[in-house]
């Protein structure tokens, strides 16, 4: 079912739990084995966040596609922190496949690597500020080149590439005190799911920033150390066939796993509540 639902300012963290805070309305969703899918499109997404940035009020944006889905289907936690998020944006085809089937004509797909060009296009003439957080080592840093040189003008403020391992209570305090102190309007965080999504929404109150955005492999792509999937097989809902066929040994046991998996739990999704389904009941995630 989809939902009507208020946007979060910041994600209260109370005792564990990710509750979300009063802010302006958000978008329509459209429910996902319980993720509450933003209906919006790339657009629309950055108009969005620079709203954000503007009142100087947001949140963190879960850039979310079957494997996020299938990650919080099992982990009430991470479910908890996608619907706590500001956005929860289709960057996977089948979510605007379903939500389509829903009578939501407005989606389109949100994918994560485009939506970071669109910010950064945009971000030159209103002169916002981004910094990279993730990626190996020199990763962020190659990244920052790279868009910069693809956007004259883009305003890099920070990088920072953690290490494979917790970080330690005093170790994350700097990185956070490094973020504040550049005192960006974007964090772009390429951690990957779901560690990305934990992250945000344990640090979104600790931030001055009012954009957090994961965005996973975009890093690595926009970097130029991976190649993205041809257009075709994006349009075609085939790229996990190409990311998977690009790197069977990590991705082939993820999309093995989480595809069959994803269409048995929405057939049931659906027998139980009924196609087309876009239920506006419920008041806030």
């Amino acid at each position: 079912m989809g939902s009507v639902s208020g946007r979060a300012s910041k994600a209260d963290l109370t005792d564990g739990v990710y509750a979300v805070a009063s802010g302006p309305k958000s978008p329509e969703t459209s429910d996902v084995l319980g993720v509450p899918i933003s209906l919006v499109d790339i657009r629309r997404t950055v108009s969005i966040l620079n709203s954000w940035i503007e009142k100087r009020e947001g949140g963190y944006v879960c850039v979310t596609g079957v494997h996020g889905v299938m990650e919080s289907a099992r982990d009430p936690e991470l479910l908890e922190i996608h619907r706590a998020a500001g956005l929860v944006v289709p960057d996977g085809v089948p979510l605007v496949w379903i939500a389509r089937r829903r009578g939501c004509s407005q989606i389109r797909r949100v994918y994560g690597p485009d939506l970071m060009l669109a910010a950064c296009r945009s971000s030159v003439e209103l002169g916002h500020r981004h910094f990279f957080f993730g990626g190996a080592f020199g990763v962020p840093e190659l990244l920052a080149r790279r868009l910069g040189e693809r956007f004259p003008g883009l305003r890099v403020v920070g990088t920072h590439s953690p290490p494979f391992r917790p970080l330690s209570p005093a170790e994350d305090q700097e990185v956070v005190d490094k973020i504040n102190e550049a005192d960006p309007d974007f964090v772009w965080v390429g951690l990957s799911t779901p560690k990305q999504e934990r992250w945000m929404a344990t640090h979104v109150q600790r931030l001055s920033a009012p954009v957090l955005v994961g965005v996973g492999a975009a890093f690595d792509f926009h970097a130029g150390l991976k190649r993205q999937a041809p257009s075709w097989m994006q349009r075609s809902g085939l790229e996990w066939l190409f990311r998977m066929l690009s790197e069977p040994r990590r991705l082939g046991p993820r999309y093995l796993r989480n595809n069959p998996a994803f269409v048995c739990r929405l057939i049931r999704q659906s027998l139980r509540a009924g196609e087309p389904m876009l239920d506006s009941s419920r008041g806030g995630r």
